[in-house]
């Protein structure tokens, strides 16, 4: 099993961010990333899949788009959507028809920035998805940057703090996108969870002096989706997208925040008397099954069942735990940086069902 890095949601000067396709792919390539995803709103721009290359290494670009009715104020409920191939923004004003065309075109479909604050300071409304009695998406936007920026900016000093300091914003995902996500797959649903992020490489100024606040190259080395795949890169476009897409459609996923330390290695996976599964998977409970997770170093890790913590290590990177219960589990992981305890890893889940 190979492990590739992939940053989704990221916008060009199609839509509302400042830099090119290129720039993008550029600082993609040097941040260490394998894939990258740009979603421009409500536009695919067509011809820009391909590799960037230097020396032995190489990122995939793939495009997709971030869907919403531009017309609806304030304008909730964006979706973002990959794999496609077609442009689809025309059925923004109805989310569940919008949904539909996305399974129609075999697409996948993550409900972006589900819960958003607002920001008056700098005229920004409240976003959050506003339709959760629609059905089809494959997953939620769990943790998103700029909807964490939101949440840490209380006033223009704090506001000039985290331009000039971005690495002391991210924390974790926001507490409602945590619950709500846990709501849905303890109720029956298979959703997802990805990190996006968000990305525009905004152009600020204060007075005389100008800034990129957040660039593209930060968020890439910040949030991102370590996706599970059978080879790495072959260099085959068309074989590629389908192998990245299909990480994503499984959730052979976990998101990890790479700036404290790297996250690649982490792996969750369940063992039965005649199974085995690892994230997105599921599997009969049968006598008991046996949890094996490891982490890249020592930290706190969290076992989730149902959304509730059901065992807390300190200080150690390999674990076991048996469960005897079917439920929904998933792991959480925290380190120490910058004075602050901050979510590192999460997993998506592994989903246990009652022998039949």
């Amino acid at each position: 099993m190979e492990e590739l890095i992939a940053s989704i949601h990221m916008h060009t000067r199609y839509s509302d961010g400042t830099g090119s396709h290129e720039d993008i792919g550029q600082a993609a390539l040097k941040s260490g990333l394998d894939v990258v995803i740009v979603t421009d709103h409500n536009i695919l721009v067509s011809g820009m899949e391909r590799y960037y290359q230097k020396d032995k290494r190489q990122t995939l670009m793939l495009v997709g788009e971030e869907i919403h009715d531009q017309a609806r104020l304030p304008q909730k409920s964006h979706l973002l959507v990959i794999g496609a191939g077609r442009e689809l923004s025309s059925f923004a004003p109805n989310p569940q028809r919008l949904l539909d065309q996305v399974q129609k075109a075999e697409g996948l479909a993550f409900i972006a920035h589900p819960y958003e604050n607002a920001l008056p300071l700098f005229d920004e409304d409240d976003i959050s998805w506003d339709d959760w009695d629609v059905h089809g998406y494959t997953g939620i936007e769990l943790w998103n940057n700029l909807s964490e920026l939101k949440n840490v900016i209380h006033g223009k000093l704090s506001a000039i703090f985290y331009a000039l300091f971005p690495q002391y914003m991210a924390r974790g995902p926001l507490p409602p996108a945590l619950k709500k996500w846990d709501e849905l797959t303890a109720s029956g649903n298979r959703v997802v969870a990805i990190g996006g992020a968000d990305a525009h490489a905004l152009n600020a100024k204060l007075g005389p002096m100008r800034r990129t606040i957040f660039p593209y190259e930060f968020h890439f080395r910040s949030i991102t989706n370590h996706i599970l795949t059978p080879t790495s890169l072959t260099g085959d476009l068309v074989e590629d997208r389908k192998m990245i897409l299909f990480a994503f459609r499984t959730g052979h996923i976990y998101i990890g925040y790479d700036l404290p330390a790297p996250t690649r290695g982490f792996r969750f996976n369940a063992h039965g008397r005649e199974q085995t599964a690892g994230m997105g998977d599921s599997i009969n409970l049968d006598t008991g099954i046996t949890f094996q997770i490891r982490l890249p170093l020592k930290t706190e890790c969290r076992l989730m069942k149902d959304g509730v913590v059901i065992k807390i290590w300190h200080n150690k990177d390999i674990f076991t735990y048996i469960a005897n219960q079917s439920g929904v589990y998933r792991v959480e992981v925290y380190v120490n940086f910058l004075g602050k305890k901050r979510t590192w890893i999460i997993s998506n889940p592994i989903y246990i069902y009652e022998s039949k």
